[in-house]
This record gives structure tokens, sequence and C-alpha cells, in this order.
């Protein structure tokens, strides 16, 4: 999977989980203030990257410094790449 088919899939399945528009899904846009989302959806968007990529991600403290959906990505992308190795 390239890291394009990664973030194209991060995209799809939050923008359906949180009924929000593909166009609104811009790297820089920032999760609370942008989104809209709060801390509730968080645990949520937890539970939707975790079932999209098929890894555990609730004990990772590097989830508690994500901020955009750039911070998603890069996120996501490390992830897969170190589980890969």
């Amino acid at each position: 999977m390239t890291d394009q088919e990664i973030i194209e899939l991060i995209n799809s399945s939050l923008a359906e989980e949180f009924e929000l528009d593909l166009a609104d899904m811009i790297p820089e846009a920032n999760l609370y203030e942008d989104l809209e989302l709060d801390s509730l959806d968080t645990v949520d968007m937890v539970i939707v990257l975790e079932g999209a990529f098929n890894f555990k991600i609730r004990e990772e403290e590097a989830i508690r410094e994500i901020r955009t959906l750039s911070d998603i990505h890069r996120f996501v992308i490390e992830k897969k790449r170190s589980l890969e190795a």
C-alpha cells in the first residue's frame, strides 16, 4: 500500500464515520477547530483507524499529539512501516 493510498483510506474512513465532506479533508485541517471533532470523537477515530489498517494504536503515546489530518497521515504511515519492517 502506497503512502497516497494510506492517506486516501484515512480520509475516506474518517469522512464516512464523522459525516465530513471529502473536500474538507486537507492535510492542514485541524481536527478540533476545522473538522469540529471532540474528545469523544477521538476515541471513535482510533477505532476507525484500527479497523481500517488492522493494527492497534490505542496504547500509543504519539496519538495524544495528533492535532491535524496531516498528523494522522504521518502517524499511520510510520506505524504501518514499522510493522512491515
